[in-house]
């Protein structure tokens, strides 16, 4: 009788314990922007800084927080980042203090994350869309570059940092 109980408490106990520790969000998928975590010192492509930026970890290892600040912090930022079991894709949800938001929407290709809005018209009628891609650099440092694209071949860049750890 005492060995079936040592084994069921056991048993019990073992289940408990995997239960507790599962994580739904430590995949590989939702690892694939883990390269942008970090306290980062941002600059623009002619040197200035162009501001700070923070990206860590959230609820459970489910979401990438980045919160921005420009050089002269009048300017701030939050996005949530994450990866959509439905979808099967990446997506940034991002606000700022100046009362804009983008949902942006792709996938990891190499060294890259390349993430997209949903195509829109502008104020004549033009369609356009925004693309953002993260690129993963050798010596641990990261490039952000934010494009605009009209007509689907006109692109202007919107924004180009370079991200250094602090």
């Amino acid at each position: 009788m005492k060995p079936i109980l040592l084994f069921l408490s056991l048993s019990l106990g073992l289940t408990m314990h995997a239960q507790i520790n599962t994580c739904n969000c430590c995949t590989d998928k939702h690892t694939e922007f883990d390269f942008w975590i970090g306290n980062w010192s941002v600059t623009n492509p002619d040197g200035t800084t162009a501001g700070k930026n923070t990206i860590e970890k959230v609820q459970d290892n489910c979401v990438l927080r980045e919160n921005w600040t420009s050089a002269n912090g009048n300017f701030t930022g939050t996005s949530n980042n994450f990866y959509n079991f439905k979808t099967k894709q990446w997506e940034q949800i991002w606000v700022d203090n100046q009362g804009q938001s983008l949902h942006l929407k792709g996938n990891r290709i190499g060294n890259q994350m390349i993430l997209k809005t949903d195509e829109e018209l502008n104020k004549d009628g033009i369609p356009f869309f925004h693309r953002v891609t993260w690129t993963k650099n050798s010596d641990g440092t990261v490039r952000q570059l934010w494009e605009t694209i009209t007509n689907s071949k006109e692109v202007t860049v919107a924004f180009d940092g370079l991200y250094k750890k602090e």
